[in-house]
């Protein structure tokens, strides 16, 4: 008994103390941190977390803004030129957390498990992009902004036009400078 209560005390005491990863995005617009939800998005926090590690995201740019919808990026350069990615993940879009202003998610194709590099962040309350959404599979939340949520406003207020067969594209670009876990 008395094991097993020192077991108990020791796990509440590690999920107490155990933290969520942060990532610091530092673009051109400012800093923005990003609290990563490990345990209901484990697979979208690691392949994001890869990316991250590799620093595939430095230089690329916010290529699609839509005010009052979300800012998308980490998969573009300055030039519009697609990144090379790794292999798509599973969709973890029913894992609970909801496209809700300040939230961060993968972008994706018309296919479920299509996400890779590309995400976007939130910038309104986007119920329509929670499972099941529309498509029946909705679109995996995997973190939040803890900090920085005025650079993301001044970042959806862009001015955007086409580039590249593109719409909704900053016509200054939007560079995300890097991004790195923070110690």
């Amino acid at each position: 008994m008395k094991i097993l209560m020192s077991l108990i005390v020791l796990m509440f005491t590690f999920s107490v103390f155990a933290k969520n990863p942060v990532v610091v995005m530092e673009t051109n617009n400012g800093t923005i941190e990003i609290e990563l939800d490990e345990a209901k998005a484990p697979v979208t926090v690691k392949n994001f977390l890869s990316y991250v590690d590799s620093k595939f995201y430095n230089g690329t740019i916010f290529h699609r803004v839509i005010n009052n919808f979300m800012i998308q990026g980490g998969g573009f350069d300055e030039k519009m030129v697609e990144k090379k990615t790794k292999a798509p993940i599973k969709n973890e879009g029913q894992n609970g957390l909801r496209n809700d202003t300040g939230t961060i998610a993968m972008a994706r194709t018309a296919d479920p498990n299509s996400a890779t590099a590309q995400f976007f962040i939130n910038v309104n309350d986007n119920t329509s992009l929670n499972y099941p959404s529309p498509d029946g599979h909705g679109y995996a939340v995997f973190g939040k902004v803890t900090s920085g949520m005025h650079v993301v406003n001044r970042i959806k207020m862009v001015k955007t036009g086409s580039m590249n067969g593109y719409q909704d594209v900053p016509m200054d670009a939007v560079v995300i400078k890097s991004v790195t876990r923070k110690k």
